[in-house]
């Protein structure tokens, strides 16, 4: 298979799989970008393309070929290449994963950032690992998505009245950006929360680093932030509100629906289930489609 041909996820013949990161524009579906997307090269660039960016549809085409963290993207794009084995007949996505679900969301859900053999390898957070199998689950039972699975971009998979985004774009080596990446990337979130706050009512983070990551975001957007910042916690809450602004944004922390969490019992898909109805009440979700 060429480069320059489509390339849709999920396995495809052996010796036809191309190396590497699916080119922005060659068919993947919901790929929100195309050849001509500007390239952020450094931190700067990310800064001025996510501000300048028009809609949220642009700003996520721009996420999605960003190459600002030199490591990240050695990192992304060897795992695309190298592969797990028991993916060796799948095309790697291998780009940054932009935001993704309703255009004007009532409820965000924020995470740490793609694993390298989930969103990294579909195209899609919280996708095709087992992370995912345990989130998406709830997110269905719970009535944010429209079905209990996730396996790949173009799956049929929506989420209903809710956005996903990572606080980090790209997978990590070990799971682990540096701080000096987290800041790079932090525009991007930025821009999107800046694009969707109005209709927001709640927002959901999946794990302390993104419970981290939440807070300078929702004060950049207008968000009065309390000082010293909530502790995290699995149900920890918050609310937060713009100047004027009668109903506040509750802001809910949620442990990882890591394996090693769901493993040990540490989350369990029915404390998953109280955080999202929780942000669901809040957001007043009944009727949202």
């Amino acid at each position: 298979m060429d480069q320059a041909s489509p390339v849709p996820p999920g396995p495809v013949p052996l010796g036809a799989v191309p190396l590497g990161p699916v080119p922005p524009g060659t068919g993947w579906p919901q790929d929100p970008a195309t050849k001509d997307t500007p390239v952020a090269g450094d931190a700067q660039q990310v800064v001025d393309l996510a501000g300048s960016a028009p809609d949220l549809a642009e700003l996520t085409a721009r996420q999605s070929v960003c190459r600002a963290c030199p490591r990240l993207v050695e990192w992304r794009e060897r795992v695309a290449t190298e592969k797990r084995r028991s993916f060796l007949g799948e095309q790697y996505w291998g780009r940054p994963i932009p935001g993704w679900g309703s255009d004007t969301p009532r409820i965000l859900i924020v995470g740490l950032a793609p694993a390298a053999h989930g969103g990294n390898r579909t195209g899609r957070v919280f996708t095709g690992d087992r992370s995912g199998d345990v989130l998406y689950t709830s997110l269905w039972r719970t009535g944010l998505a429209a079905q209990p699975t996730s396996v790949t971009a173009g799956d049929g998979q929506r989420l209903i009245g809710a956005r996903m985004v990572a606080a980090v774009r790209c997978a990590p080596p070990q799971n682990k950006p540096t701080i000096a990446e987290r800041d790079a990337c932090a525009p991007w979130l930025t821009a999107e929360l800046e694009l969707v706050a109005d209709g927001l009512r709640s927002v959901v983070c999946l794990g302390h680093f993104a419970w981290q990551a939440i807070w300078p975001q929702l004060a950049a957007a207008g968000f009065a932030v309390p000082r010293p910042r909530p502790v995290f916690g699995h149900g920890a809450e918050a609310v937060v509100r713009r100047p004027g602004q009668e109903d506040g944004l509750l802001v809910i922390g949620c442990y990882h629906p890591s394996q090693q969490n769901t493993f040990t019992g540490r989350v369990t898909g029915a404390m998953l289930d109280q955080v999202f109805r929780r942000a669901s009440d809040h957001a007043e979700m009944d009727g949202v489609a």
